[in-house]
């Protein structure tokens, strides 16, 4: 018998390492499974409240890539700035995978990469379907690749719509209107030398505590678009409202992309195809809900103001020397195309 004990012994290491049936010490998906069950857990944070179109588009995302993935894959979604006060923290916080996909203006990953800026050229959209040929085109193909030298999967883009200029002190129909106001801007350098080119004193901002900035008089005005004047009621803490239009504002759908490529081509089919039906629900929700929040914004005393088309010629002039400025820098060829994509 004692001849036989080594060869027992030895039988009994080669199990364990085998690992109980079931187990799935081998497999690193199994070992990844939440207590809910699932093998993926995707946590999505993002800026807007749970009225807003890309958050209501978001569960319906979050509800395909579930069903469709039989339970694999669980998504958690955080609204209101909850985890990160601004859409930079929430990119980086997927790029170094300490989330896996966030909702962010488009605006912000211009300090991830140059081209992004493209999109940010005031007046450069005549309206929003010539923005869509540009982002699902040649153009936005092109930069959601380069997003994956930054360890970032750009799935899809969405839309916050066209971004207006708001004060306390009257319409913004003349260049001398911005004159001494401090404006918020986004945290893109292109935004803020547009709003400076405008006579504005510009700066970036944080977006989960402009209300209060706003409110104590830091800042004087702001730009936005529609939907989140009404739902983070800036209303409240800006009496005038002008429809300049002057730049057409994007969202995307982002993912940590280390993530994406250790997801099995099925499941990554299921997230892209989420997304593809992400992005028609949530334009044509924003789209609607620009037209309803503009009657709220009416109805609450916001003064809403019109701007005349040689009004926005004039602040259009004032932009030359942004394109002089960020063109060689984003690339006279990408710009062209994005410009082209008004003619189609």
């Amino acid at each position: 018998m004692k001849r036989f004990l080594p060869l027992v012994f030895i039988m009994i290491l080669v199990l364990a390492a085998c690992g109980r049936p079931g187990s799935g010490s081998d497999s690193s998906s199994d070992t990844e499974k939440s207590e809910s069950g699932s093998t993926y857990k995707i946590r999505l944070p993002h800026l807007v409240s749970e009225e807003q179109s890309s958050h209501v588009a978001a569960l319906d995302f979050k509800e395909k890539v579930e069903k469709d993935s039989n339970g694999e894959i669980e998504v958690e979604i955080y609204p209101n700035g909850s985890l990160f006060g601004s859409d930079r923290e929430a990119i980086e916080a997927v790029q170094l995978g300490n989330v896996e996909m966030t909702i962010p203006a488009v605006a912000p990953l211009a300090s991830f990469n140059d081209h992004f800026m493209v999109f940010d050229l005031p007046f450069l959209f005549d309206d929003n379907e010539a923005a869509y040929r540009a982002l699902d085109g040649e153009v936005g193909d092109e930069l959601l690749k380069e997003l994956e030298e930054k360890n970032l999967k750009g799935l899809v883009f969405g839309e916050n719509g066209f971004r207006h200029m708001s004060n306390n002190k009257g319409p913004i129909t003349q260049l001398s209107d911005l004159k001494g106001l401090k404006l918020r801007t986004l945290e893109n350098p292109l935004h803020t030398d547009t709003f400076k080119a405008f006579g504005a004193n510009a700066s970036p901002f944080a977006f989960g505590e402009l209300y209060t900035a706003l409110q104590q008089g830091t800042y004087d005005a702001m730009e936005s678009p529609i939907s989140l004047y009404y739902l983070n009621k800036f209303y409240e803490v800006q009496s005038d409202l002008t429809l300049t239009g002057h730049v057409y504002a994007a969202t995307i759908l982002l993912m940590n992309n280390d993530f994406y490529n250790e997801l099995p081509e099925d499941l990554q089919e299921i997230v892209m195809t989420a997304a593809e039906e992400y992005r028609t629900e949530q334009r044509k929700l924003a789209q609607k809900q620009d037209k309803e929040f503009m009657d709220d914004l009416k109805e609450l005393g916001m003064k809403i103001h019109e701007m005349k088309p040689e009004q926005r010629e004039v602040f259009r002039k004032a932009t030359e020397g942004v394109y002089e400025k960020y063109t060689p820098v984003i690339g006279e060829e990408l710009v062209e195309k994005a410009r082209a994509a008004n003619e189609q």
